[in-house]
């Protein structure tokens, strides 16, 4: 079956209001990072559109049905979303790689994740339980949940279909209608969404979709008096100044953001196993990721023989064409983001960094054009080295040896990041007692960058707010609401 926004010479109509026009803003255009091509044009949507789109959107949330829909009846919905998804799978993966420069094995385990969200909130929101509480007199007591109304989808640009997923589904499970914010340089998989939730039924209007620069879309729509809730995933920066907007309104937020997690590799650990989980921890998805692990601890008495295995490995990975299947890391999101990346390795080294690989380029006509970096290792650095302490997000690797358990911990909990954490160690004792330990909203052991629908994750300090995924996911998007009923055959005694 074939998608909706592939011609990349005609401005790309929007999802606006219940309709499919185009914006009345700026034109913008979307490159496929590998190559610098064009791959989408379309114009952005004017504050006029913002408020025509948030409006539109209350209106259909108040009167289209949906929210009144039984909970089988919006589900069977979320479940033909992910039918579509998954008949559509391949030319989208294909689209999502144009649209970010991911390779293509990966895109396509994004699409097939974005399938099992909707499928799982599906369940989800079928099976979903109100509560009967204990009765404390004369009174039958109730916990119920009701739909907050318009919500916000802000989405990152790292995962852009997954991601919007993620925001998408729960909030339509809990009958909510949805305003989406992509990325400005990724909006094509929002709208790919979007037109697959309206074919799937979804009443019109449910759902806009406005690109364009966070400062001034992203700042409108969480300014609107009739959003009542914003999800955010992206720079801590910038969700502080959405929560500061949000604590203004008493609007509650959802904030994931940035990142610098740490891996433990243990004296106990198989070096085998930690050396590949830590070489997919950082360099998948060219480290552009929020849960890279960015910051390596490895045991001193094993330090050296690791960090030849690992520079080794991570020397052999391939880096090339997104196209290519065996492609490993393609490339990064912009020129100025590379520009970004290039800056803070030259700081780590201005501060005392040794480089053991990368640190450039790669060299070739096939790189000429993209936005290509090598996966790149920097040891010699303390812990309080910007480069340890600042989120680089992308191929860095910055490794440091530790004596014991305190030094370790000490370490990994200095920073004011707390998303993520992996533990390399045969001693599940250790393995218990430092993960409860560490300061993470995820704790891998054995494994990293492993994500389940059904379990919540989220970070602490400058990596967020709140939860996303798991059946409390529907959660989020309502408010509860507490319900009594009068049980007693005589009127109240208090008026006498």
């Amino acid at each position: 079956m074939s998608l909706l926004y592939t011609d990349s010479k005609e401005l790309l109509p929007l999802f606006i209001a219940g309709e499919r026009r185009l914006g009345r803003g700026d034109e913008s255009q979307t490159t496929y990072p590998a190559t610098g091509e064009v791959v989408g044009r379309l114009r952005t949507p004017s504050l006029e559109d913002v408020n025509e789109a948030i409006e539109a959107a209350d209106h259909a949330f108040r009167h289209s049905g949906w929210a009144q829909r039984k909970p089988h009846e919006r589900a069977a919905m979320l479940h033909r979303v992910a039918q579509l998804i998954r008949e559509r799978a391949e030319p989208l993966a294909q689209r999502q790689r144009q649209d970010n420069g991911k390779p293509i094995s990966e895109t396509r385990a994004l699409v097939a994740s974005a399938a099992s969200t909707f499928q799982f909130f599906a369940a989800a929101c079928e099976t979903m339980e109100e509560t009967l509480t204990p009765s404390r007199g004369d009174f039958f007591t109730m916990s119920v949940h009701e739909p907050m109304g318009v919500v916000a989808a802000i989405t990152p640009w790292n995962s852009p279909i997954a991601s919007e997923a993620q925001k998408l589904a729960p909030a339509l499970a809990a009958g909510c209608s949805v305003v989406v914010k992509p990325a400005e340089v990724t909006p094509l998989m929002a709208l790919e969404l979007a037109a697959i939730c309206e074919e799937a039924g979804l009443p019109k209007g449910m759902i806009s979709v406005l690109p364009g620069r966070g400062s001034v879309m992203g700042d409108a729509i969480t300014r609107h008096p009739l959003v009542k809730r914003v999800s955010f995933t992206g720079g801590t920066s910038t969700g502080k100044h959405i929560a500061r907007i949000a604590a203004d309104k008493m609007m509650p937020v959802s904030m994931e953001l940035g990142g610098k997690s740490a891996t433990m590799v243990l004296a106990d650990a198989n070096l085998d196993h930690a050396v590949n989980g830590v070489l997919y921890g950082i360099f998948s998805s060219s480290g552009e990721s929020c849960i890279a692990g960015s910051r390596l601890f490895v045991a001193r008495q094993h330090y050296a023989e690791f960090m030849e295995r690992l520079a080794a490995k991570a020397a052999a990975l391939r880096v090339g064409d997104p196209c290519d299947e065996r492609t490993q890391m393609g490339p990064l999101i912009t020129a100025k983001h590379r520009d970004s990346i290039e800056q803070y390795v030259a700081k780590g080294l201005a501060e005392g960094g040794q480089l053991r690989i990368g640190g450039k380029r790669p060299d070739g006509p096939l790189f000429e054009r993209g936005n290509y970096y090598l996966p790149t290792i920097i040891e010699g650095l303390n812990n309080r080295a910007t480069i340890a302490q600042e989120e680089i997000f992308g191929p860095v690797l910055v490794a440091m040896p530790f004596d014991d358990e305190d030094d370790l911990l000490a370490q990994a909990n200095d920073s004011v990041y707390a998303l993520a954490a992996g533990i390399w160690t045969g001693d599940y004792k250790k393995a218990w007692r430092i993960g409860r330990a560490v300061q993470a909203g995820t704790v891998w052991i054995n494994t990293y960058k492993q994500f389940s629908i059904s379990t919540p994750f989220g970070g602490w300090n400058d990596s967020g707010l709140g939860r996303e995924k798991g059946r409390l996911g529907i959660q989020q998007y309502m408010e509860q609401k507490a319900m009594y009923w009068g049980l007693n055959d005589q009127p109240l005694p208090w008026a006498g």
